[in-house]
């Protein structure tokens, strides 16, 4: 019997390849020379920091092109709402959604449901493992889960025949 688990996950190393992109990018920027200016990457959270609120909302602009230069959905970013003023800079946290939530994985399974789809989906911790008789099903099951609008990516692991 074909089955497959949903999860959402970042790729690390692409994930760190964008940082470093943006970091040469604010580099060569010409409306941040001579000012200060970083980007910190560290266990799935990217720092940055920049003398005010605006250059810290071009930083987290220049990330996100990157990301998705490299294939990274720029939806699994979770932006902190405001910048942290500590001294003379700014600093605004960027952290990456990992695992699939319970509360989103039971908005997938009910739409995984209501689709009238012959397969059964039950979540499994942070993945959410569905099964069928046909192959065909478990792609209608793939197309629903990327149109759909839960606020993160997902990818499809463990696809067996």
């Amino acid at each position: 019997m074909p089955s497959m688990d949903i999860v959402s996950e970042v790729n690390e190393v692409e994930l760190r390849n964008a940082v470093d992109n943006t970091k040469r990018e604010l580099a060569t920027r010409f409306d941040f020379r001579g000012k200060t200016a970083d980007v910190e990457y560290k266990d799935h959270v990217v720092t940055l920091i920049a003398e005010d609120d605006f250059q810290c909302q071009q930083l987290v602009d220049i990330l996100r092109m990157q990301l998705s230069k490299r294939n990274v959905d720029p939806s699994s970013m979770e932006v902190d709402e405001k910048a942290i003023h500590s001294g003379k800079t700014f600093s605004l946290k960027v952290k990456f959604k990992e695992g699939i939530e319970t509360l989103i994985a039971k908005k997938l399974v009910k739409l995984i449901k209501d689709s009238k789809l012959k397969v059964q989906a039950s979540i499994q911790g942070e993945k959410v493992r569905v099964t069928g008789k046909k192959r065909d099903d478990l792609q209608a099951v793939m197309a629903l889960a990327r149109e759909s609008e839960l606020g993160q990516p997902f990818q499809f692991d463990n696809f067996k025949d």
